[in-house]
């Protein structure tokens, strides 16, 4: 398809895989991911940046893709669930280089999923809530007296506020914040 009126040329990098295509202008990086490159771990829950089924990672950061036009986001890092761990390694750590991202180690461990729709969605989230964690970034909850830019500690309150944006039907969520203290303690 060549650019028109309606159309972009677009170049992401998805999973550390650079991708150059052509998109519609109204196209959503969701759609993109799912419809395009057929990477269909982020999911199209309320399609409204509501439920947190569709986050995924932008440069780091965590972002809700139903919400993010694909052209406006040329040039930058985008990392879906599927490139949070290596392929070929079973949850029990047997198998290929590299395997399951730690904290989806921790999710099978943990059972942190029930029906496992909004699973990917956690797992990015999560991801992106430490990462700000580590970073320094205050939460609702964080202690008005931290120190600024230092890391924050990530108690079970400090994660249940940094993941509120992700929902869960089958109410998993003492099994995810379990997962997610595993990880960072």
């Amino acid at each position: 398809m060549a650019t028109d009126a309606f159309h972009s040329a677009v170049s992401l990098t998805v999973n550390g895989k650079r991708c150059d295509l052509t998109v519609d202008h109204r196209a959503t990086l969701l759609d993109v991911l799912r419809e395009r490159l057929d990477l269909t771990g982020a999911k199209k829950g309320c399609d409204h940046g509501q439920c947190g089924a569709c986050t995924v990672l932008v440069d780091g950061r965590r972002a809700n893709s139903c919400l993010l036009l694909a052209v406006a986001h040329e040039g930058c890092d985008i990392t879906t669930v599927e490139g949070l761990g290596a392929d070929g390694e079973d949850a029990a750590g047997e198998g290929g280089e590299g395997g399951l991202h730690p904290l989806q180690r921790a999710f099978v461990a943990r059972d942190a999923f029930q029906c496992g729709y909004c699973t990917p969605g956690q797992l990015c989230s999560a991801v992106g809530a430490i990462a700000e964690a580590e970073a320094g970034r205050p939460s609702y909850v964080t202690d008005p007296d931290a120190t600024p830019g230092e890391p924050v500690e990530l108690s079970r309150d400090e994660i249940r506020e940094r993941l509120s944006g992700n929902l869960c039907r089958c109410g998993a969520y003492p099994h995810i914040v379990e997962a997610v203290e595993d990880v960072t303690r």
